[in-house]
């Protein structure tokens, strides 16, 4: 029998209705509360970096691979986009997928605005059907026309600026030398919530932008390669770097929006700031709490230390009543921290300002490790903090324990 574990568990059942049970319950409550937030903090946070991440990864691959030049324009220089190339790329062992494109500056018209746009040619390598969460009305415009599509998709602050929707006609000017101007087909509305793109990009055929600047099939603005880990995109980046001509620019598309990722990485911060603090607290109230509890027992210390006790054995015999107070807690913080994070999950009860957030609701996003790692964070940690209150045990004299009142 496990002598310490045994008087723990009589002292805590036998502390039921007292002051002490109080304190007890308070202190599961701290920590049950403490690590509930931590849960939904690390949801929230996960769930705000795949949301956005996904919605920038929808539009750009994670690495580009564009002409080399020193021009911030939008319109990219042409490179070629050659067997060779291509062969080279998906034959590289972190390559998921690519997708050639063209961005080119035009104007919307119609009878009554004007509005200044970048067209994206994509062609039927575009991950459509990842697209398709974005689109709140009609559908992403047809890419397997013969010769080349009319059809475009608007994002729906230029469509509510022009006063477009699906089925609509609009005149797009393109200001080279000769103007050029066409007539497109408005397929389908998106929003994604990134200013980054619903301002200015409208979606189209890569032909299209091909015909306007008298391109072959051969060429192309850039291509988009899409990783299957994106951990190892430093590594990516560096090797196609290398192997690549030295005309070409291989860019992470944590450098293209690094506006973006630099506000996540805030985010990081911030949730690492409320840890340390949630500990901190969680850590000083079991220590209070073992405090009053060990002066509870003062009486009792004394006389197990007449008894021959080693102060380990009542050391451990309040670590362990420490010990089940956090467990309580972890348990409580748990169940709490999950249900409101599956609460939020399916029926998205907090909503969020889009033109600031990025999204429409608190996104949710559970992660496993994440969930065990914070389990077990809390609960080692806090274990350390037993030992602080239970080194003054060795220091009681057993004479004058006995007579404490």
């Amino acid at each position: 029998m496990n002598l310490p574990f045994f008087i723990s568990k009589r002292i805590s059942k036998k502390a039921s209705g007292s002051f002490s049970s109080i304190i007890n319950r308070i202190a599961v409550v701290s920590i049950g509360l403490g690590l509930a937030v931590l849960l939904l903090a690390f949801m929230v946070l996960f769930g705000f970096k795949r949301e956005i991440k996904d919605k920038i990864y929808s539009f750009s691959g994670h690495l580009i691979i564009s002409k080399y030049t020193l021009s911030t324009s939008f319109e990219e220089g042409s490179i070629v986009v050659s067997d060779s190339l291509i062969s080279l790329l998906n034959n590289y062992p972190l390559t998921q997928r690519i997708q050639p494109y063209a961005m080119k500056a035009a104007l919307l018209k119609t009878e009554e605005e004007v509005q200044g746009v970048i067209i994206k040619g994509v062609d039927k390598n575009f991950d459509t059907l990842g697209f398709q969460k974005h689109m709140i009305r009609g559908k992403f415009p047809n890419l397997n026309a013969e010769t080349y599509s009319t059809e475009v998709a608007l994002s729906s602050r230029v469509s509510n600026y022009l006063e477009l929707d699906v089925g609509d006609e609009v005149l797009i000017y393109f200001v080279q030398n000769p103007p050029r101007f066409r007539r497109l087909q408005v397929t389908g509305i998106y929003e994604t919530g990134l200013e980054e793109f619903d301002e200015k990009i409208i979606l189209g055929d890569l032909d299209l932008v091909r015909r306007i600047n008298n391109w072959p099939d051969s060429l192309a603005g850039g291509v988009e390669v899409f990783i299957s880990d994106t951990d190892k995109l430093e590594q990516a980046e560096e090797d196609l770097w290398n192997t690549l001509d030295i005309d070409l620019y291989v860019d992470k598309v944590t450098d293209r929006y690094i506006q973006i990722f630099d506000w996540l990485n805030l985010l990081n911060r911030n949730v690492v700031i409320l840890l340390s603090i949630i500990l901190f607290v969680s850590g000083t109230s079991i220590i209070s709490i073992l405090l009053i509890l060990i002066m509870e027992r003062t009486q009792m210390i004394g006389a197990l230390k007449s008894l021959g006790a080693p102060n380990k054995l009542i050391q451990r015999i309040f670590i362990f009543n420490g010990l089940q107070l956090i467990v309580r807690g972890l348990l409580w913080g748990n169940v709490i921290g999950l249900s409101l994070g599956l609460l939020q999950y399916y029926f998205k009860v907090i909503p969020l300002d889009e033109v600031n957030y990025y999204m429409s609701h608190v996104p949710i996003e559970f992660d496993l490790l994440t969930i065990l790692g914070l389990n077990f964070l809390v609960l080692t940690l806090i274990g350390l903090t037993l030992l602080i209150p239970v080194a003054i045990i060795s220091r009681v004299s057993p004479v004058k324990a006995i007579r404490f009142d």
